[in-house]
């Protein structure tokens, strides 16, 4: 796409859909509607779920790890309330990192168990955190995922039982 000069979706959008038929054959048509918004594929909303997140864009970016260690907990207690509802847990969590120029990063850490407490949670996010401290650019959105999931009753089904 680059060599045709096509750099955005506004580039993408300008050009017809036989030259994109020509230049890229059967994902031509798809490359044309989609530039438009139009995706006729069909919506799956019985797909499995791959991963809980959630983040949040600050007014003002945040310098001190104070600052954002206050603003990442609440994010983390949003995510756990997702896990909570639908009754998943998971091992891997992924914090994302944009700073005000957009520059993003992200930092993950997979347990061998599944997280089985908010508290876990917590402690996991910060010390993915913890270490990008000091900052030079402002960190402009905070974010948390956690994936590698699986249904609360099939985790327990994993552990082993005792039996006296």
């Amino acid at each position: 796409m680059n060599r045709l000069g096509i750099k955005t979706g506004f580039d993408l959008r300008a050009r017809t859909l036989p030259f994109l038929q020509q230049h890229f054959g059967k994902s031509g048509p798809f490359f044309y509607w989609i530039a438009r918004g139009i995706d006729d594929r069909p919506v799956r909303a019985d797909r499995i779920r791959k991963s809980l997140g959630a983040e949040n864009t600050f007014p003002d970016d945040l310098f001190a790890f104070e600052a954002a260690r206050d603003a990442l907990l609440p994010i983390v207690e949003k995510v756990w309330r997702h896990c909570e509802g639908a009754s998943v847990r998971g091992r891997t969590v992924t914090l994302k990192v944009k700073y005000a120029d957009f520059c993003q990063i992200t930092r993950s850490r997979t347990s061998a168990a599944f997280i089985a407490t908010r508290a876990e949670l917590d402690q996991i996010a910060l010390a993915l955190l913890g270490p990008i401290f000091p900052v030079q650019r402002g960190i402009r959105l905070l974010g948390v995922t956690l994936s590698s999931l699986s249904e609360e009753r099939s985790t327990r089904e994993d552990q082993l039982s005792l039996s006296i």
